[in-house]
């Protein structure tokens, strides 16, 4: 038991009855390493909180198993809660208790003596920097606040694994931010930690590897760089064009450092070898066409995303 993988996932289904009937995950298959900080990335409705669901006891999967430190999620959940730390998408936090009770009284139910249980809220709400608010009541405080919160309850009775479900959705870009430095700070802790999101640069940033997830099913895996350096290019040019059609595309298609082409709803999408020679080329060809803009960037995750599923993101 001591050596099996923190979250292990085997051909995992869900089926929802209809009408009309929705398959939510369809034979999905991870492994999550200890240690590490693991992110399934993809578009709302693509499985990632079906997943989580499944992994944290809360919903039943259709066909396939879940094991979580070696125990199986469905048929030992009580044990498995021992080993989990969850963080919805909701605020969850006890409205009627302040920050520091929330922590503590999570620390009672998981088994901590009052003593220890005090220390450990101690402990917490130092590392969260929440110790100024520890006497504010939870319905006080702001959304990044109340995330942070939860994530120092989540881990106060030391999971070995922690799953945060959109954890950042929502928050301003300095909340989310310094939820990222909390976030990477518990990979030191020994903490495990399994993310969903769609926010493309919180993958990129916090995670290990990355699974991207659509349709109920895993399209790839592997580190942000390794799923980057798959697309085979090294620049990617955005062109915006009133009259883009396929006699542009194909025009710029066969431009001696372009990989690939594809019609956006408001021009091209680009992808070169080298950027090297592209620019004036692609100008020219894009003008008679009403080029209005031409923006050059490196790949990013998203560019993966699309180039895999054939269409930008839904939000």
């Amino acid at each position: 038991m001591a050596s099996a993988p923190p979250l292990l996932i085997s051909t995992l289904t869900k089926r929802y009855p209809g009408p009309p009937p929705v398959e939510a995950l369809r034979g999905i298959d991870l492994e999550v390493r200890p240690g590490e900080i693991f992110a399934l990335l993809g578009p709302n409705g693509a499985g990632k909180t079906t997943t989580v669901g499944i992994a944290t006891t809360r919903v039943r999967p259709s066909s396939g198993t879940v094991r979580v430190g070696g125990l199986d999620a469905l048929r030992e959940p009580a044990a498995v809660k021992r080993l989990i730390g969850v963080v919805t998408q909701y605020n969850t936090l006890d409205r009627s208790c302040t920050v520091g009770e929330n922590l503590y009284y999570h620390c009672r139910y998981f088994g901590l003596g009052g003593r220890e249980a005090r220390a450990r809220t101690g402990e917490l709400l130092s590392q969260f920097r929440l110790s100024e608010r520890a006497t504010a009541m939870a319905v006080t405080l702001s959304g990044g606040l109340a995330q942070r919160v939860q994530i120092a309850r989540a881990i106060a009775h030391r999971p070995s694994i922690l799953f945060l479900d959109e954890p950042t959705a929502g928050l301003d870009p300095q909340s989310r931010l310094a939820l990222w430095e909390m976030v990477a700070g518990l990979r030191s802790q020994g903490i495990t930690v399994l993310l969903t999101t769609h926010y493309m640069e919180e993958a990129d940033r916090l995670s290990d590897r990355v699974a991207i997830i659509d349709h109920g099913q895993v399209l790839v895996t592997g580190t942000p760089a390794e799923l980057k350096r798959g697309l085979g290019a090294e620049t990617v040019v955005e062109v915006q064009a009133d009259q883009a059609d396929e006699t542009l595309r194909s025009r710029v298609a066969a431009l001696p450092t372009v990989r690939e082409a594809t019609l956006t709803a408001g021009g091209l999408r680009v992808l070169a070898r080298s950027r090297d020679g592209l620019l004036p080329g692609l100008v020219e060809a894009a003008l008679p066409y009403g080029l209005r803009d031409v923006a050059v960037h490196e790949p990013t995750l998203e560019t993966v995303f699309i180039q895999l599923t054939g269409r930008d993101l839904r939000e």
